[in-house]
């Protein structure tokens, strides 16, 4: 009996120490964008006039356990599952099947590379402030509507005539063209390429050139935005609130401690991002009392605020901002758009 209950007992331990093919999210630690991180500032401007900052505009950010990043044991994910604040998903809905640590990690430098460029254009079209903006084809898919007539590299110019600086105003003349053969002029090594297009139809009924575009940002300064081990795209909103915090005297916060998330396009658009419930336990942690959260990810906010922490819902950078200047003001914030009444 002594011996078999030795034995039941390694196999429970094995039992409960044994891989599953689940992702776990736990609240992750946030970043002041107005503050420092190992001692040099997040971020830091150069070609322009700076103004010093009090109070907090922070990022958040969620620890992600599994798939790549190293295996969950049953154990580890039962007792997350209990956890209010963490979250378990099965592993092939965070990650492409066979996706390796290292792809994972590369593609979140893009990733966090772009948003950081992506806030620089948000925070100066809020300010007012002019620079150029192009985009440039980065991928033509083999059997894509633009096969062997776009390139990489070619700079996109004009749609039917009309400047093709931004991808809202290329899906508005492609949409507008319900799938009509389209003029697209490129800047190709500098001569201009007129090549006739005819898009095609995605599942969800858009019409696309299907081609890869990046964005060509020239700025009248730099912005350097220095954060060691975070990634991905989510903190686009909260590095354009610190750009136009950091470049307009005053003090946006009015030393109040504010988190948020979302990413963000060069146009101030808010869009939604993974892990939400665990950024707002996270931020709450940190000290935040106030949290500006995508307006698209409010079905996952409802019901999972944490106690002390005032959500609101937002869809552009100003939203946000505007959000601020109350939390700073010191007057009522009921009125602010919060998820429970999206």
């Amino acid at each position: 009996m002594f011996v078999s209950g030795l034995l039941a007992l390694a196999l429970g331990v094995t039992a409960v120490s044994l891989p599953v093919p689940y992702v776990v999210e736990s609240p992750g630690p946030t970043f002041n964008t107005l503050g420092t991180d190992n001692g040099t500032p997040v971020i830091s401007v150069t070609g322009h006039e700076a103004f010093p900052a009090k109070g907090n505009l922070d990022l958040t950010t969620v620890y992600v356990d599994g798939g790549p990043n190293g295996p969950v044991s049953v154990f580890e994910a039962f007792s997350a599952w209990l956890n209010g604040s963490k979250a378990v998903y099965p592993e092939e809905l965070i990650f492409p099947k066979g996706v390796t640590k290292e792809q994972s990690q590369q593609e979140s430098a893009v990733a966090m590379t772009t948003s950081q460029e992506n806030a620089v254009a948000a925070a100066l079209v809020e300010l007012g402030i002019a620079f150029e903006q192009k985009l440039q084809v980065a991928g033509v898919p083999e059997g894509s509507a633009s096969a062997g007539k776009l390139q990489n590299n070619d700079i996109l110019v004009s749609v039917n005539g009309k400047p093709a600086t931004a991808l809202s105003a290329i899906q508005a003349e492609l949409a507008a063209g319900d799938g009509a053969p389209v003029n697209v002029v490129v800047d190709r090594g500098g001569s201009n390429v007129t090549a006739s297009i005819t898009p095609s139809k995605t599942s969800s009924g858009r019409f696309i050139l299907g081609i890869m575009l990046q964005y060509k940002f020239t700025f009248p300064f730099d912005v350097k935005i220095s954060l060691d081990q975070v990634g991905g795209p989510s903190a686009g909103m909260m590095f354009a609130l610190g750009i136009v915090d950091t470049v307009t005297p005053g003090d946006l916060t009015g030393g109040k401690h504010i988190a948020g998330t979302g990413t963000i396009t060069p146009d101030g658009a808010v869009g939604p991002i993974g892990g939400i419930s665990q950024k707002m336990h996270g931020a709450r942690s940190g000290g935040a009392t106030l949290f500006l959260a995508p307006a698209a990810n409010c079905d996952e906010v409802v019901g999972h605020i944490p106690a002390g922490l005032q959500v609101v819902r937002v869809e552009t950078l100003a939203d946000a901002r505007h959000a601020v200047d109350v939390a700073a003001s010191g007057t009522d914030m009921s009125g602010l758009p919060g998820c429970a009444s999206n």
